[in-house]
């Protein structure tokens, strides 16, 4: 019985061993932050992880699978929740806060915010998961914060290689701040200019108004900006009046032209733009810190009149073939193909449409069904099968001359496309519907940001597998917990079932006696 007895004790406290650590490994899982959730959308992104309805595993996800994936959280009305549990949201409409991984929603849609006007969101079977500036494709009626994620109020985020510093719950921009002694500085998307030395350091405020003996001797160490005086402001003055950037009294006074001919040495140099002479001086004092050199236009000396009569023939000769050549670059310069985005594919497709050619709603994506409709007018129109929209064929189209879809034509395209969608729809079932959108970058941000994150996010990966094996969701602990409860009912019933009998044979033994 005492054996019995140690070997259920030995039960119990394993189960509460192990309980204990569930919690512990939920607590950290949980722990997913707004950065890591934009940092995982990107690598979904970079990783062409596919579009499956339903789905979310990483490589196969559906919008909210992507975010579940990575957080868990309630997946069925992520807006919902949030408004529910008092976290803070908006109107896209009325600007998003700067937050990194904040969600967005529209109806029967969700996205991640990432930073910097940008979105990435899984968004159909055909397409995967999309990279691209908020107010393209996706028409965002809301962002809101995740209830399974935590968004930091004051300190320093890491996000995609750079560090950034948040006030007041969003990170600033083009700004500067003393914190822990040192001066950082943060340009337009708030990136900092370097790596900070603590991670849990606060900024720092000074009032100007009444500076102590202290703050003025902390200032003289610190960084030169408008309204700094004294000599280490002389020996700036001084050097950028031998560079040539400064052409005002040396008085020590950082004034507006002081100001001014900083902000074009940073330029100059490429530097972040901010009139704050801190780190960034070291450069102004090296030897081969950039002169300033002034912009000339070269005049062009006059001729006599009988010099230009001689040489006007040859010119005008001289002038012709440039032109052409001009003309032959600028005609090399229209094509719009397969996978491009723009603006201007929006008119071609309307246009395209207006003839009978394409069918779908004009999006500004150069897809497979603009490429067709583009091979079916220059079929048409006599022109060199290509499905590219060069000079000529954009001339044509936009012509009188335009031959529409003959009525015999397209109703056989027609039904060869309700064919094909028979087809889709007998092999995939419960497939969502999807419109044609954009997985191109439709914008110069987009296509530098893209440059950069897929330069940056290559050592995300490894986090991103670790933060989905730590990652516990509410489903699993509640069954691990049930189970727990169960394990323990059970030990408790066949204690407590032992006692029974053991007080039962004492009883009869007494009463035998």
């Amino acid at each position: 019985m005492k054996t019995l007895k140690k070997v259920l004790s030995i039960i119990m406290i394993a189960a509460l061993v192990a309980s204990i650590f569930v919690v512990s490994t939920l607590s950290s899982g949980a722990s997913a932050t707004g950065a890591g959730l934009a940092e995982y959308a990107l690598n979904a992104y970079n990783s062409n992880w596919s579009y499956v309805y339903g789905g979310s595993e990483p490589g196969a996800v559906d919008c909210s699978g992507l975010i579940w994936s990575y957080c868990g959280g309630n997946r069925t009305s992520m807006l919902d929740d949030a408004q529910s549990n008092g976290r803070d949201w908006g109107y896209v409409s009325n600007g998003i806060p700067r937050v990194h991984g904040l969600g967005l929603s529209r109806p029967g849609h969700v996205g991640v915010y990432i930073a910097d006007g940008m979105e990435v969101d899984a968004r159909g079977s055909d397409y995967g998961v999309c990279y691209e500036a908020i107010g393209g494709y996706n028409n965002w009626d809301c962002w809101f914060k995740l209830t399974a994620v935590s968004y930091p109020d004051t300190g320093w985020e890491e996000f995609n290689g750079n560090s950034y510093y948040y006030e007041n719950g969003e990170y600033i921009v083009n700004t500067s701040r003393t914190i822990d002694g040192t001066t950082y500085y943060f340009d337009e998307s708030g990136a900092c200019s370097s790596k900070p030395s603590s991670s849990s350091a606060a900024a720092t405020t000074t009032d100007n108004s009444s500076k102590s003996t202290e703050t003025k001797a902390a200032e003289d160490n610190g960084p030169l900006k408008s309204g700094s005086q004294g000599a280490k402001v002389e020996a700036l003055q001084k050097r950028l009046q031998e560079l040539g950037y400064y052409n005002g009294a040396i008085d020590g006074d950082f004034g507006e032209m002081t100001e001014t001919a900083f902000k074009l040495f940073q330029k100059t140099a490429g530097l972040f733009v901010g009139g704050i002479a801190g780190a960034d001086a070291d450069l102004l004092y090296a030897d081969d810190a950039p002169t300033y050199v002034e912009e000339k236009t070269e005049e062009t000396p006059k001729k006599k009149d009988t010099e230009v009569a001689e040489t006007g023939a040859e010119a005008e000769e001289a002038t012709e073939p440039a032109t052409e050549e001009a003309t032959e670059a600028e005609d090399a310069e229209m094509s719009y193909s397969l996978g491009d985005y723009s603006d201007e594919i929006v008119t071609i497709q309307e246009r395209l449409n207006t003839l009978g050619y394409l069918e779908t709603q004009p999006d500004g994506e150069f897809g497979a069904q603009t490429e067709t409709a583009v091979k079916s007018f220059q079929n048409m129109n006599e022109l060199t099968e290509t499905g590219v929209v060069d000079e000529t064929t954009y001339n044509t189209l936009f012509s009188d001359e335009a031959v529409e879809m003959p009525v015999q034509e397209k109703a056989e395209e027609d039904k060869a496309d309700d064919e094909k969608a028979d087809e889709k729809s007998a092999g995939s079932v419960n497939a969502p519907a999807v419109t044609t959108p954009s997985t191109a970058p439709n914008t110069e941000v987009e296509k530098k940001t893209a440059q950069v994150s897929a330069k940056s996010l290559a050592g995300v990966t490894n986090s991103v597998d670790m933060q989905k094996n730590a990652k516990t969701t509410n489903y699993e602990f509640i069954l691990w917990l049930g189970v727990m409860i169960v394990v323990m009912l059970i030990t408790f019933a066949i204690v407590f079932t032992v006692e029974k009998k053991k007080q039962r044979k004492a009883a009869a033994g007494r009463r035998f006696y």
